[in-house]
């Protein structure tokens, strides 16, 4: 009879277990014979913010640029069993207040998993942030996403950017760091 720490320890390795074999099953399998690429291999981040406003008020443009052939799982993803893994934004300054609103993804249907929205090429995600009074230092944002193709998925990647602003008067870009 096996006592309670070691019925604990093996119902965690079951449930591991099954959770990886359930990522190899429905979501394809990791690129492991690529060295474990990540997400962010075939993705680039950039975001560009407007100028602070009087209010503490700021526009945010995120765009992700992915590698032909390649998707990331669009938000809201459209399906239950792959919300883990779609795009996610969030503002790691301080904030009062950030709104992001995504695009609306491309429908991939998918017999086996069900289907799904994805991103594909240029994604634009816009996000409106009330800086906390005073503030005007550069504001750093972090995005979560994971990318496949038709064969494979890569690991998740978080990538955190600093935000980019856009001055008014000359629509020239500064890099606040």
């Amino acid at each position: 009879m096996l006592a309670a720490s070691q019925r604990i320890r093996l119902s965690r390795v079951i449930a591991a277990v099954a959770v990886a074999a359930g990522l190899v099953l429905g979501l394809g399998t990791f690129d492991l014979q690529a060295g474990g690429k990540k997400s962010d291999s075939q993705v680039k981040i950039t975001a560009v913010g407007s100028k602070i406003d009087a209010d503490g008020n700021q526009n945010v443009l995120i765009t992700l640029d992915i590698n032909k052939g390649w998707h990331a799982y669009a938000n809201p993803v459209g399906n239950p069993d792959l919300r883990p893994s779609q795009t996610v934004v969030k503002v790691l300054s301080k904030t009062q207040k950030a709104e992001i609103e995504y695009p609306k993804g491309k429908l991939h249907e998918d017999k086996t998993l069900g289907d799904y929205k994805v991103f594909e090429g240029k994604v634009a995600i816009k996000a409106a942030v009330k800086r906390t009074a005073g503030d005007t230092s550069p504001l750093e944002l972090a995005v979560t996403l994971q990318v496949c193709n038709d064969s494979t998925c890569l690991l998740p990647a978080t990538v955190k950017i600093a935000v980019k602003q856009i001055l008014r008067r000359t629509g020239s870009v500064s890099d606040r760091r």
